[in-house]
């Protein structure tokens, strides 16, 4: 896959996401999407630190030519950000724009760089352009728990 492709891939991706989270109400966003899971506020906010580690782990891939660092402590990182607290709308927010700048920096993965090396401590090794797409897959499956049942 080209950069191009990826990029184009990564912003239908976004843009598909952000058209199903918007059918997301307030009073929805406060309840869990599934019995004794996350809050859809509270999963929403996994997706904003997936997105928070993700530009990092890319960034980091792109400039040195590979990444390894260590895992996400999921439950421990959306308990401390209380995202149940905040509103659905500034989630939202937050996670569009985030993802916009994500976006800008996959546009712009030089060629030579798409096959480094990215590994997150207890996950296999993938090369860059897979593993964007796998962020986009996790997400997907996350915004697909979020919008069911509504």
């Amino acid at each position: 896959m080209t950069t191009a492709e990826l990029a184009a891939l990564f912003d239908s991706a976004i843009a598909d996401a952000e058209a199903s989270l918007r059918r997301v109400s307030e009073e929805q966003a406060s309840q869990p999407s599934r019995k004794g899971g996350w809050l859809r506020k509270q999963e929403l906010g996994h997706l904003l630190d997936s997105v928070q580690n993700n530009h990092q782990r890319i960034v980091l891939a792109v400039l040195e030519g590979r990444y390894e660092g260590p895992s996400y402590a999921g439950e421990a990182w959306v308990d401390l950000h209380n995202y149940g607290d905040l509103s659905w709308a500034d989630l939202l927010s937050h996670w569009k724009d985030r993802n916009r700048m994500l976006g800008r920096v996959v546009a712009r993965i030089p060629a030579a760089r798409l096959g480094a090396p990215v590994k997150v401590a207890g996950d296999g090794e993938m090369n860059l352009a897979a593993w964007v797409e796998d962020y986009l897959e996790h997400m997907r499956h996350h915004v697909d728990a979020i919008v069911e049942g509504i």
